[in-house]
């Protein structure tokens, strides 16, 4: 009877040993998981923010990007020979960070974009009147198409902006060609909230 109560409680001190060590080990992947994912993205960020001239945010995202990386590698290279499954789940986390990184800055839509847009020259007063009314400025070049006149439109927008300048061009001609290409203002521009000056 005792060696059976002595066995019972040693059996259930086992699994409470080792559930305790499985759920702590769950947890600290979790975290170098999702820890990497936010480090990677707010890189991801940091680089957009510097490349946009925002060098002040850009330098304040950097402080806590490496101050993430740190902690994580840290506790990656801890005990790593013991515990190699620590560097996979720190390579996957790398792989989503990227991933999740392109998705918010595609969403945020940090910086400028200028949209050239080229129709026929009958086209080209109602489009640049649809822009005026959605609320952008535009400059308009005579061209010359090989069977027909152009219209040539250039609007520099916020690259937020970029999908309403394609619906107002839209709304008056299908056949119009749009390209759009990132652009960083340098000085002036109608409806652009910075403006760079050399002193």
């Amino acid at each position: 009877m005792f060696w059976t109560s002595l066995n019972q409680i040693f059996i259930f001190s086992f699994f409470t040993f080792t559930f305790s060590v499985s759920f702590h080990t769950i947890l600290l992947y979790l975290a170098i998981f999702f820890g990497k994912i936010i480090e990677v993205s707010m890189m991801a960020l940091r680089i957009v923010f510097i490349s946009k001239g925002e060098k002040k945010i850009g330098s304040l995202v950097a402080f806590f990007e490496v101050s993430i990386w740190l902690i994580i590698a840290a506790n990656v290279l801890d005990n790593l020979l013991d515990e190699p499954i620590k560097a996979v789940v720190y390579a996957f986390g790398f792989i989503a960070g990227n991933y999740v990184g392109s998705l918010l800055e595609q969403w945020l839509s940090i910086g400028t974009a200028q949209i050239q847009i080229i129709v026929r020259e009958d086209n080209g007063m109602p489009v640049r009147q649809a822009l005026y009314d959605a609320g952008f400025a535009c400059t308009t070049v005579q061209g010359e198409g090989h069977e027909f006149k152009r219209n040539v439109i250039y609007t520099i927008v916020a690259r937020k902006s970029i999908q309403k300048v394609i619906n107002a061009t839209k709304s008056v001609t299908e056949n119009a060609v749009i390209t759009v290409h990132e652009t960083k203002p340098y000085h002036g521009g109608y409806g652009l909230t910075r403006t760079r000056l050399r002193k």
